[in-house]
């Protein structure tokens, strides 16, 4: 993971200071791009701990269509609990714990009348689009949605997502984030699509590519400087490998639904400790 290193090494050798919604500040720099060979080791940090647990239960909760804080606490992962409060919530007319039109409905019901489920379901057609044409250069989710991304405390941050799928039936996927919190966030956010691209690859029958990551406003809080000099100063070890079990039967998009983190194994994740952050909110 030393595109990681690099990243964070970007940020504080050519980045500006900004104010920002949460009144911490940032170094903030615009325009950046890693990739990762996910045929060369599952990529995730190692110069830190991240619970790869909580990647896995935040994706299949996104994928599931769920809004509902509560539905991922009950998995054991808070990660999303402050912007779930009754104070935040309260602002859009919500109850406690309900998100609003965040990753999960965007993901399976784009431009649907919230909380109904009836807008299209990008999941379901970017799985049809796999299989009936795989040389379709419309194999696009989007999370960005202008009608609702001022109705929720936390708009999509990773805003759209493409997969293409080269003549060895090798699937390739390409993120474009429009903002990133690079001591936090990002380290959730590789892991995590290349998590999702080892999922569809395995239900639709393909191999596994390039995770390619290209970051818009890409920034380190003011309050995490001397975490990220302290990672700075951890040399990376290699990098795991990502394996399933009893996945063979998941196929299709029911396949893809019914994933769960018992059928993932994360083989030979060596990490050095944690490095405690605190979130901006």
């Amino acid at each position: 993971m030393r595109q990681y290193h690099d990243l964070l090494r970007h940020i504080l050798d050519n980045g500006v200071r900004h104010e920002d919604r949460t009144g911490v500040g940032t170094i903030s720099t615009f325009g950046y791009q890693t990739r990762f060979d996910l045929r060369k080791g599952f990529p995730i940090v190692t110069t830190k701990r991240v619970p790869f647990r909580w990647v896995a239960e935040e994706l299949f909760w996104f994928l599931s269509g769920s809004t509902d804080e509560a539905d991922l606490r009950a998995r054991g992962v808070d990660i999303w609990q402050e912007w779930a409060t009754q104070e935040q919530t309260a602002r859009f007319g919500r109850e406690e714990g309900d998100l609003g039109p965040v990753y999960g409905y965007l993901w399976r019901s784009f431009g649907g009348d919230y909380p109904k489920m009836n807008g299209v379901d990008q999941i379901a057609r970017l799985i049809r689009e796999i299989e009936n044409d795989p040389n379709s250069r419309r194999l696009i989710v989007t999370g960005w949605n202008p009608e609702t991304c001022d109705n929720v405390a936390l708009p999509p941050c990773h805003t759209l997502f493409q997969f293409k799928i080269d003549s060895g039936r090798t699937l390739h996927c390409q993120l474009y984030q429009r903002s990133a919190d690079a001591f936090l966030g990002v380290p959730f956010n590789i892991s995590s699509y290349a998590l999702l691209t080892h999922l569809v690859a395995h239900v639709c029958g393909l191999h596994v590519g390039e995770f390619i990551h290209t970051f818009g406003d890409v920034h380190i809080y003011s309050n995490h400087l001397d975490q990220v000099n302290e990672l700075l100063g951890r040399e990376p070890l290699p990098l795991p490998t990502l394996e399933f079990s009893d996945a063979e039967k998941l196929k299709g998009l029911e396949g893809l639904l019914n994933f769960r983190s018992e059928n993932l194994k994360l083989q030979n994740y060596q990490h050095h400790g944690k490095i405690a952050a605190p979130v901006a909110v």
